[in-house]
């Protein structure tokens, strides 16, 4: 662990983000973008009510809106943050250069993977007062807004580790972008529309008990996301389509990306290096 925190290679990624004003500048246009939002919403459903009152059930909704704005732009941003970060270093010819040092390749792949996302990770802590606000209202538990917080920290961490693995691959930055980002928008667009066509054959009848659903909703962050903020309502949705399977949710999708993170920083960890091993002569 001391290692890893005198990482060399994460000292100075976070000495590059961190320093720059433009950083700074864009966490304050973000902030009082969700401000803004916050306060109109505010404003809106208070003036359209007769007695200009805002319930708690609005402030709920309110949360939700605020929550989904946030996982678009994780799932936005991270492929961006991580596709490029090895590929970069090999297209700049630093490469060989980090690789020389007497950082192992754990601590570079590591390194590249938190100091990428640490700006991202700030962003999202950083709206954290700003989330409070609904604390005012009521509808929203403490418990809910942490349990929302671990989730995006823990779904960052996952979708990094995929553009980690697409930057250690692909030599250029481009395709390592493109890949990632494909890969990304299957895990959500297209595990949702996997979903919905599975749950229609399950609503005409044609199978019942049908588990497709469930292994596609696993795998979409959106869902899990519907699920933590509307429990209810998702297990209501899927005793009526006959998914048949009452393990969690969220404990399957922590369970499958926790294995994906695992894999995809395995790889990126063998293959930084190039294979140095000298074939023996018979």
């Amino acid at each position: 662990m001391r290692n890893f925190l005198l990482n060399p290679v994460l000292n100075k990624e976070f000495k590059l983000r961190f320093r720059s004003f433009k950083s700074f500048l864009g966490l304050a246009c973000y902030l009082l973008a969700l401000s803004i939002l916050i306060i109109g919403f505010i404003y809106l459903v208070t003036r359209s009510s007769p007695l200009g009152l805002f319930r708690p059930d609005q402030s709920k909704t309110m949360f939700m809106l605020l929550s989904f704005i946030q996982m678009g732009l994780i799932l936005f941003i991270t492929p961006g943050l991580t596709a490029g970060v090895i590929s970069g270093e090999r297209e700049k010819q630093t490469l060989n250069i980090l690789l020389t040092t007497n950082q192992s390749s754990t601590s570079i792949i590591l390194g590249k993977l938190i100091s990428s996302v640490s700006f991202l990770l700030l962003m999202i802590l950083a709206s954290m007062p700003i989330y409070s606000i609904v604390f005012l209202f009521g509808g929203i538990s403490p418990g809910q807004v942490i349990t929302i917080l671990g989730y995006y920290i823990f779904t960052i961490l996952a979708f990094g580790s995929i553009g980690i693995f697409f930057s250690t691959l692909v030599r250029r930055t481009i395709i390592a972008m493109i890949s990632t980002y494909g890969v990304t928008l299957f895990l959500t667009a297209g595990t949702a529309f996997l979903f919905s066509i599975s749950l229609s054959v399950n609503q005409m009848g044609i199978t019942t008990n049908n588990p497709v659903p469930y292994f596609f909703a696993m795998f979409n962050p959106a869902m899990i996301l519907f699920s933590f903020l509307e429990p209810d309502a998702f297990r209501e949705l899927s005793s009526q389509t006959g998914m048949g399977i009452d393990f969690p949710l969220w404990a399957a999708y922590l369970i499958s990306y926790t294995i994906i993170f695992l894999v995809m920083m395995f790889i990126s960890i063998r293959k930084l290096r190039p294979n140095m091993k000298v074939k023996s002569k018979r």
